[in-house]
């Protein structure tokens, strides 16, 4: 049985994630492997309850902690129930954000300490990453454009641009300080552009 495979994919609101989520799947699954696609937070029932708050509860007053702590807890949930069983029969996992989008949102956009999130990453993920890592990269400005254009702002793309610049930043810093794990797409080219360099990063991972 092949190992199995985590892969995960970042960027700010509007880089298009969901749809290259499926296009990467299609293509590792005509390779032959097992796929299985899921996202956070959600991912589990307990996951998409708290996804559900953390998004649309817009006047409970949750301080950044609080969405610290309830994102680790829909993660830690997802890791349980989904992640850790794929991985373990050799399968492929697609999980749209995840523990980058802490360190770049909680971390970069609301402020938090990295040592306390690293922490939480710790207890949490007890050593697991992601084994590669796709950050769709664009101006947070186009990004929030085209989130407009699909339904009414949620709790964070209501947030300033100021707020996702400092996101943006949080994630090249990522991508920066580990080259290897995290591939670097700009998400605003045209989308059979930004598929064609998808196949080339699974190519040299030998998924496509």
């Amino acid at each position: 049985m092949s190992r199995g495979l985590f892969i995960t994919l970042e960027g700010v609101e509007g880089a298009g994630k969901s749809t290259h989520a499926a296009f990467i799947g299609k293509q590792i699954e005509q390779s032959g492997r097992t796929v299985t696609l899921s996202r956070e937070p959600g991912g589990t029932r307990a996951g998409e309850d708290i996804r559900e708050l953390l998004l649309h509860a817009r006047d409970a007053g949750v301080s950044a902690m609080t969405e610290l702590l309830l994102i680790f807890s829909a993660r830690s949930q997802h890791l349980e129930e989904i992640i850790r069983p794929a991985l373990a029969v050799g399968e492929v996992v697609i999980c749209d954000r995840f523990t980058d989008a802490t360190y770049a949102y909680q971390g970069g956009g609301r402020g938090i300490a990295t040592d306390q999130i690293r922490t939480l990453e710790a207890l949490v993920q007890g050593g697991l990453k992601p084994d590669l890592t796709i950050l769709f990269d664009m101006d947070p400005a186009i990004g929030l454009q085209r989130a407009g254009g699909r339904s009414a702002a949620d709790r964070f793309e209501s947030e300033s641009i100021d707020f996702f610049h400092r996101v943006r930043n949080g994630y090249l810093r990522i991508a920066e300080q580990e080259p290897d794990r995290v591939k670097v797409v700009d998400a605003a080219q045209p989308i059979a552009v930004v598929q064609a360099e998808i196949i080339e990063i699974l190519t040299a991972r030998g998924l496509c």
